[in-house]
């Protein structure tokens, strides 16, 4: 790799790892114990709760769509000299992405100003606990893209010669694993749960090439400008 390469696959890396970390720890986290789709009144006390809680869960999607944002290009610039029409299809859909997990926080915005600012405290927990259903089918919708651009990813890092093919191989399976786990959320909801470990192949993926870009092989090839 050359040494204008390294610097952008370290920097590449260290976006992907804020991705990994803000995402997991949003998700999973922050926002995971204080939601139960099923329990709109728990969910409410939760929230209203743990208001500190549930806003650091917005601020850190916000921080990994940002980081999205920067990543998608810094990837075009590694492999747009592997192909350079797939390599900047993969950028597009991957803004996109950004773009759809940035504007559906709203809908988290949405639901922490129903119930705090609650008249009809019955009404306001129903509307919120639908406000955040919607955020997560949204979260779903910006997984179809980022979807696709894994496969994309995959193939352009299997063609690249920078990288293992394995980590082409992973991220393809990644993307595999996004596109079919929206296609469930949206039309069989109730296999969700069932398909949800099948996401462990995303998180070694990703973390796994996010590591490679850190630290990445130290060889002469493609050169980017």
């Amino acid at each position: 790799m050359t040494d204008d390469l390294i610097r952008k696959s370290r920097l590449a890396g260290l976006l992907y790892l804020i991705i990994i970390v803000m995402g997991l720890g949003a998700e999973l986290g922050l926002r995971a114990p204080l939601i139960d789709l099923s329990d709109a009144a728990g969910t409410a006390a939760a929230i209203l709760a743990a208001p500190g809680q549930f806003r650091l869960a917005i601020i850190a999607d916000l921080v990994m769509a940002l980081s999205d944002a920067g990543l998608a290009v810094l990837l075009y610039l590694i492999f747009r000299s592997v192909a350079p029409g797939l390599a900047l299809s993969a950028m597009v859909f991957r803004l996109v992405q950004a773009v759809l997990i940035a504007a559906n926080l709203m809908a988290l915005q949405t639901a922490w100003l129903l119930l705090s600012n609650a008249h009809d405290v019955a009404d306001a927990q129903s509307l919120a606990l639908i406000f955040l259903e919607l955020h997560g089918h949204g979260y779903d919708l910006g997984l179809v893209f980022f979807g696709v651009n894994s496969l994309m990813m995959g193939v352009l890092v299997w063609r690249s010669g920078l990288f293992a093919k394995a980590f082409g191989v992973g991220l393809a399976l990644a993307g595999l694993v996004y596109l079919i786990g929206s296609g469930i959320r949206f039309l069989a909801p109730d296999l969700s749960a069932a398909f949800a470990p099948a996401y462990g192949v995303t998180i070694l993926a990703e973390t796994a090439f996010c590591l490679r870009l850190l630290f990445p092989p130290r060889r002469h090839g493609r050169s980017v400008s």
